[in-house]
């Protein structure tokens, strides 16, 4: 089945589709309208959706004319709180954004589902069109999970439109792709005094600073320098007036890394809390929580299968590379389940003046190499199947 050909006739339909999702975004936990809209877009191509009970987003089964396994293909939903700013005639006027571009993650894989409708007979198997809400604060894939969304699959495919990597390469490389991410607070407890006589009073601004550069020194002399890792504080917030010496500070921050051993991070940063509270006189509560594991493409077996549909619907020069990078995805966790492979599409184009990264207000990309993302899913997805 030729599904580069299939995918140039399925191109105004996707791009009809994200125009529309791209206008309405909805924020993570509350994909109430876009998930009814993926509803009626899965039934219109004759497929029986199935929605989440407990969170938005749905799914429906592609059956194939001949019996094997289940592979499943899934794309984000969930919008982010940015005022966009791109000039599009079908902007968002919401107040919110699909800067992370998963407006064209849905709409790729409902014109891979298209295409596979179209094409179903001849699959081997059957393929789980799978529409994950909340990927931008780490709660849906779990969620999904919990729902039994990956019964009986044996394999998923996950896609990635990327800012900041050329248009149309693909990036279906093995290896790290992406960092687990974490997310830490940190309150430090001290004594209040007036501003006149600070050996009066324990001074949690100057203890929390002391912690900051301390954490620092852990990345810089403490961590392997060939294991990837950043520890972010980004936010402090402390004092009342300025001829008082604050009595507390309250900071937050991430960890993003590609360490196994998850509590040796949160372990040695808890010692450097401590320490330097103990120093100060003062005392220190530390809450650490792992939102992500990585992203690690570590199943050579669907990285072939993957790198071979990109050559085979657009050649050799069709794959392109990209860095390992410190972003993360709750797409890892359904890696964790079942084998899985996660790709990304590029969409940097400076000649035509793409030139924006994901997040950003003024994000957008070219249409026209949408239907690349999608003959993609359907080609793994029928590879997958045939190979099995």
């Amino acid at each position: 089945m030729n599904y580069r050909e299939l995918a140039e006739k399925t191109e105004s339909y996707i791009i009809e589709r994200r125009r529309w999702y791209h206008a309405n975004p909805e924020l993570s936990q509350k994909e109430e309208k876009t998930t009814e809209a993926l509803v009626a877009d899965l039934k219109a191509l004759g497929l029986e959706p199935v929605r989440f009970k407990n969170c938005y987003g749905c799914y429906a089964d592609i059956k194939g004319g001949k019996p094997g396994k289940t592979v499943a293909l899934r794309a984000d939903i969930d919008g982010l709180p940015i005022k966009e700013e791109t000039g599009l005639d079908f902007a968002s006027e919401n107040g919110c954004m699909h800067a992370c571009g998963h407006d064209t993650h849905m709409t790729m894989l409902l014109g891979a589902a298209k295409m596979l409708v179209e094409t179903k007979d001849e699959l081997c198997g059957t393929v789980r069109i799978l529409f994950q809400p909340a990927e931008e604060t780490a709660f849906g894939a779990k969620r999904t999970i919990a729902e039994g969304v990956l019964d009986g699959v044996d394999a998923v495919y996950g896609s990635h439109i990327w800012g900041n990597f050329d248009a149309p390469l693909v990036s279906a490389e093995s290896g790290k792709r992406m960092a687990s991410c974490a997310t830490f607070d940190i309150t430090v407890e001290g004594r209040t005094a007036h501003g006149s006589a600070p050996d009066l009073g324990i001074d949690a601004i100057v203890c929390a600073a002391s912690m900051i550069m301390n954490i620092q020194t852990y990345v810089s002399r403490n961590n392997n320098p060939l294991n990837p890792l950043v520890v972010t504080i980004g936010t402090i917030n402390g004092g009342s007036r300025f001829n008082v010496i604050p009595g507390k500070v309250t900071m937050t921050g991430t960890v993003r890394a590609f360490d196994e051993d998850l509590d040796k991070i949160p372990n040695a940063l808890r010692k450097i809390i401590n320490g330097t509270a103990e120093t100060f006189g003062a005392k220190a509560e530390f809450n650490f929580d792992w939102m992500t594991v990585p992203v690690i493409n570590n199943n050579e077996k669907l990285n072939t299968i993957c790198q071979n549909a990109v050559k085979k619907l657009y050649g050799e020069e069709g794959l392109g590379h990209l860095d390992t990078m410190m972003g993360s995805e709750d797409f890892s966790f359904f890696m964790e389940k079942v084998p899985g492979i996660f790709t990304f599409l590029g969409s940097r184009d400076t000649e035509k003046g793409y030139i924006y990264s994901n997040h950003q207000e003024q994000y957008t990309v070219d249409e026209g190499i949408l239907k690349r993302g999608a003959a993609l899913y359907a080609q793994f997805a029928h590879d997958f199947l045939c190979e099995e």
